[in-house]
């Protein structure tokens, strides 16, 4: 995969919403004028130089096939386009969503499926006083992503999950909640070590 970086994926994402072009109202009423006008234009600049977009004749841009080819094309499975999103940048479950512009129902069994199998990690984190689950790619997410580069994504096989596997996915889960939470220092410790005697008494 052409490797994005996180404005341009906020750019590609920008024109995916507006039905595949853009202009400068929209640049301007999105979140991306935050970056500046000389930082937006360096970032258009270097998507059209890469053909991830075109520069139309009234100064709009349209995104072309060549970057729809990354996280929006038809022909990628939907646990790749997670794991190329997530290869940008971790995202919430909803950022998942808006940006792959897929059903929730399909994006959450993809991820629970790329969860069980060690391929994508969740953490709560806390944000504006809510606690948000955020996802983010694990070395073995990208060292299968990468893969598909040379092997195509048909020869990715999903196992099924080994009930040992998801054991100690849960007691990790289960510590993250804890040192995530608001209770007591000393409490807190006590039940992440019970946990970490747990998990290396499962011997597995």
């Amino acid at each position: 995969m052409r490797k994005l970086g996180t404005i341009d994926l906020e750019i590609l994402h920008l024109a995916v919403k507006e039905k595949g072009t853009f202009n400068e109202t929209n640049l301007e009423n999105s979140k991306l004028k935050r970056l500046g006008v000389g930082k937006i234009l360096d970032s258009l600049a270097s998507l059209k130089d890469r053909k991830f977009l075109s520069l139309n004749s009234d100064g709009s841009f349209s995104i072309t096939p060549v970057a729809r080819e990354i996280l929006w094309s038809n022909t990628i499975p939907n646990w790749a386009k997670v794991l190329r999103l997530l290869q940008i940048r971790s995202c919430s479950m909803e950022e998942i969503i808006d940006i792959l512009r897929l059903p929730e129902n399909k994006i959450f069994e993809e991820i629970e499926r790329l969860r069980k199998n060690q391929l994508v990690l969740m953490s709560p984190q806390r944000q504006e006083d809510k606690i948000i689950k955020v996802y983010e790619i694990l070395p073995e997410g990208i060292e299968e992503i990468d893969k598909t580069e040379t092997d195509g994504f048909e020869k990715v096989m999903f196992g099924e999950i080994k009930p040992e596997v998801e054991i100690l996915s849960m007691i990790d889960e289960i510590k993250k909640d804890v040192q995530d939470s608001q209770i007591d220092l000393e409490k807190k410790n006590k039940i992440v070590d019970k946990l970490s005697t747990l998990k290396s008494k499962l011997n597995i």
